[in-house]
């Protein structure tokens, strides 16, 4: 009976093989996975060869890392964020009786144009109790950072404002019915960290005043 001879691979040559399959592995990791599965391609291959394409980004509520690393304003935002602040005190107009007859309903769309790297306010007049349906979209899908808040009309002017932030968030849209807690203005703040301008483009339904 004649012996078999098995091939005997050299130490060198599986440390080669080693090493390959590894560069392999990070290779795919970069130009395919992170751009198709995550949506980060930092080498623009991804793009290049078509596998930013098949990226979906989550539901909404969750985070994208990618954007989370290229936009800073998509960052947590905190509580203290909300409101002018515990030293600031209510004004007494805030809790005055809402009228007998509301302002007349009326609709509306406009756009507020927010330049690159500032902010901007869009405002609107409301009596205590208004109501108000509104809807807000960025021309093209752009994410800005919003404080969604309203200030008590005073008699006196005063050098700290009193406001209450009713929504503060990152986002290219915006739908809601809105009651006015008090009379005054009550809108929106928009700021752009991009370096493109920004067109937010509104629709408004509603008692209020522009």
């Amino acid at each position: 009976m004649s012996e078999m001879n098995h091939p005997v691979l050299k130490k060198s040559k599986i440390i080669k093989a080693t090493i390959i399959s590894l560069l392999t592995g990070v290779l795919l990791l970069v130009i395919a996975i992170l751009p198709a599965e995550f949506g980060m391609d930092p080498t623009g291959a991804g793009k290049l060869l078509g596998f930013s394409k098949l990226y979906v980004p989550e539901e909404a509520g969750t985070t994208n890392l990618g954007a989370m690393a290229s936009n800073p304003s998509t960052q947590t935002i905190k509580l203290e964020k909300a409101g002018s602040g515990p030293k600031v005190e209510r004004p007494v107009e805030a809790d005055n009786s809402p009228p007998s007859t509301q302002l007349s309903s009326r609709e509306d769309e406009t756009k507020v144009v927010v330049p690159a790297g500032k902010g901007i306010e869009f405002k609107i007049d409301m009596l205590k109790y208004g109501k108000m349906k509104y809807e807000w979209t960025t021309s093209n899908n752009e994410i800005l950072y919003f404080d969604f808040h309203g200030e008590v009309k005073q008699e006196k002017e005063v050098k700290e404002v009193y406001f209450e932030s009713y929504t503060i968030a990152n986002s290219n849209n915006m739908v809601g019915t809105f009651y006015a807690p008090y009379e005054g203005k009550h809108g929106w703040f928009f700021r752009n960290t991009g370096d493109e301008d920004v067109v937010v483009n509104f629709r408004l339904k509603g008692q209020y005043a522009l």
